[in-house]
């Protein structure tokens, strides 16, 4: 196998766990010397994480009681189908669903709060792999991070307020591409902070959303939108939001 039979077909097959084992440790020797088609192995994989943290639960939720019908063969079957549409939703096909439900051109800032929510929510409940990049590593984080959004980034030193820098990652985004920073106390809460490219344009004041149980404050700055968030009541949340809006937006 050459570098240029890293096609999309075979990235995701790769991902999807579909090769064989020649061809899986062929394209893992591939990827070693090619840092873009890993960093879209990543971007696949962060992608299929989010898709199932969103739609995994919906399998486990009861039939609605106006929905039920005796038991029979045929209510089975449609069963069976209505997993398997979700399932669908969750492959291959997902991806180019949640383009559309994630990121489209005139999405506004409510998608990008979304997008914000999902990354928190998936990625807050890791353990070992919670980031990509460890913050001994900070200085290459930042330097990375800041290369493939275009504008210079940089990590929020929360430390007065009592949150360390965990580390961060990469991720996938209507807009491209984001970088997505975790910070953690003393007592194992996390916060997040979302950047990605301000597709909106113009600028916004410090505004705030809640999405279930996560709250975020967001705010657009020129060539880039970001948003802190946390599962914490508004209350708790602002002061460590103020915190990173005033280290970043003087």
């Amino acid at each position: 196998m050459n570098p240029a039979q890293l096609d999309e077909a075979t990235l995701q097959a790769f991902v999807d766990g579909q090769l064989d084992d020649g061809e899986r440790c062929a394209v893992e020797a591939l990827l070693a010397s090619n840092p873009e088609a890993a960093a879209r192995v990543r971007a696949y994989r962060a992608q299929t994480a989010a898709l199932h943290a969103a739609f995994d639960p919906v399998l486990d939720e009861p039939v609605p009681v106006g929905w039920r019908t005796p038991r029979r063969r045929g209510a089975t079957y449609l069963g069976q189908v209505a997993a398997a549409v979700v399932l669908l939703l969750v492959g291959g096909a997902g991806g180019w669903w949640a383009n559309d439900r994630l990121g489209g051109p005139n999405d506004g800032a409510a998608n990008f709060t979304g997008e914000a929510a999902l990354a928190h929510r998936v990625y807050t409940k890791e353990v070992r792999h919670a980031v990509e990049v460890a913050a001994d590593e900070e200085a290459h984080l930042v330097a990375w991070l800041s290369k493939r959004l275009d504008a210079p980034l940089a990590a929020p030193d929360l430390t007065g307020r009592g949150y360390e820098l965990v580390g961060g990652r990469l991720l996938p985004a209507s807009a491209g591409a984001a970088a997505h920073l975790m910070y953690e106390n003393e007592a194992g809460d996390r916060l997040t902070l979302y950047i990605r490219t301000n597709r909106e344009g113009g600028e916004t004041a410090f505004r705030f959303e809640q999405d279930g149980a996560v709250s975020a404050f967001y705010w657009l700055d020129g060539p880039l939108a970001y948003a802190v968030l946390a599962e914490a009541e508004r209350e708790t949340l602002l002061p460590l939001a103020r915190a990173v809006y005033n280290e970043l937006s003087p």
